[in-house]
């Protein structure tokens, strides 16, 4: 009977959660914007939970997975969670190339009211395949490397250019340059083999591959700047406790206000950092050009508008408003 007596009263007593050692996939290399801030989570969430939720981070690809892999990987629990570049899941749900429409944004702060306008659809298409959305972080501005100062449409023209969504296949595709859109685990190989000769990327991209071994000049063109999100699978999370919970909350906001406060000086250790190496960065490019990047631009704000129906209608309504206070 004494033996029944302790079985019922380990069942009645409350169970505590488990520790987790959970596995974090990135596309991008250890020294990126974007694999600093994952690291700052998990060391966050170390803290937090007096090292009772463990995550192992894999920068570079290490995993296999690049980003577009990582939504369904993390959706069936193949992987517990990733840090994912957003404008490659645009085959899923186009809210997710919202941020990398180019020149629709034209500081970090309105970047930010551009994520939070837009967070509730990101989670929505996120909750509906099985996963969270932790937090996201933004790239530093895009701009041109290359062999050559790429200032102008005619420094384009003949140019094989690496684009990273459809919104720069529909920018660049009218320009004199030929868009070629990779992603960025394929980027280096193809510019090794001279399938591109120039890259589309951030200054923060393109130092921490070392983009300088193969290219001579950097353009500043401030033509987007898109997110990253870091993303768990919703089982996962579902088994954790409220305790367990709120530790991920406290680290997912101190790795968000890392990501976004990096932006306010990377630039200038990029660059810093390229000139170091020999780079020629170009800073002071001829405003009509911008403009007309900014109208090769057009068709991909309008293609994004037919696709998202009445939502985009909403989100950039609710932007421009944002704008005027």
């Amino acid at each position: 009977m004494k033996y029944i007596a302790l079985a019922a009263m380990t069942l009645a007593a409350p169970v505590s959660a488990q520790s987790v050692s959970w596995d974090l996939a990135n596309e991008y290399p250890p020294n990126s914007v974007h694999a600093q801030s994952a690291d700052t989570f998990i060391a966050a969430l170390a803290e937090a939970s007096g090292g009772d939720m463990k995550i192992t981070a894999h920068h570079g690809a290490a995993l296999g997975y690049k980003s577009l892999d990582q939504y369904d990987a993390v959706g069936d629990g193949a992987l517990d969670l990733a840090s994912s570049f957003a404008t490659p899941w645009s085959g899923i749900d186009p809210v997710f190339i919202l941020s990398s429409i180019p020149f629709l944004v034209k500081t970090p702060a309105e970047e930010r009211q551009l994520y939070e306008i837009a967070k509730p659809y990101y989670e929505a298409v996120l909750e509906a395949d099985n996963q969270v959305l932790l937090f996201a972080t933004p790239w530093p501005p895009s701009g041109l490397w290359g062999n050559k100062a790429l200032d102008s449409l005619e420094a384009l023209d003949g140019v094989k250019l690496r684009t990273y969504d459809a919104n720069g296949t529909i920018t660049f595709g009218n320009t004199p340059a030929t868009p070629v859109q990779l992603s960025w685990a394929d980027t280096v190989p193809q510019l090794s083999t001279g399938a591109v000769d120039a890259v589309l990327t951030s200054a923060d991209g393109g130092a921490s591959a070392m983009l300088w071994e193969q290219q001579s000049h950097f353009t500043e063109v401030n033509y987007a700047m898109p997110l990253q999100f870091v993303h768990l699978n919703r089982d996962v999370y579902d088994a954790l406790s409220d305790e367990q919970k709120a530790w991920i909350a406290q680290a997912t906001k101190a790795a968000e206000d890392f990501g976004w406060g990096l932006l306010e000086n990377r630039v200038a250790q990029n660059y810093a950092d390229m000139e170091s190496h020999g780079m020629t960065i170009v800073t002071d490019v001829d405003p009509a050009y911008l403009a007309a990047l900014s109208e090769a631009a057009a068709p991909a704000l309008e293609q994004w508008k037919d696709k998202m129906g009445e939502d985009a209608e909403s989100i950039l309504a609710a932007f421009e408003e944002s704008r005027a206070q």
